[in-house]
């Protein structure tokens, strides 16, 4: 399983980015977290990755699986 993840983070310019796990430069640059988080949703959706969600302080505020769930639900 890779490791590859899409994040929601705070700009240190004010706004969001969306970025991927070990990579330098933005996916893109919001000006408001839910406009970020649609937009990293689609992309780690499309390609089949983790969505981590941060706060303003840097903390995780939410996780989603869109693609190889190392535990998936039973039923």
């Amino acid at each position: 399983m890779t490791n590859k993840s899409t994040h929601v983070v705070p700009n240190k310019d004010g706004g969001w980015d969306v970025k991927q796990s070990g990579g330098q430069r933005s996916s893109g640059h919001f000006d408001t977290k839910k406009e970020a988080t649609d937009r990293a949703r689609a992309i780690s959706q499309n390609q089949k990755t983790e969505l981590v969600i941060h706060n303003k302080d840097g903390k995780i505020s939410g996780k989603d699986s869109h693609g190889n769930d190392p535990y998936p639900p039973k039923g």
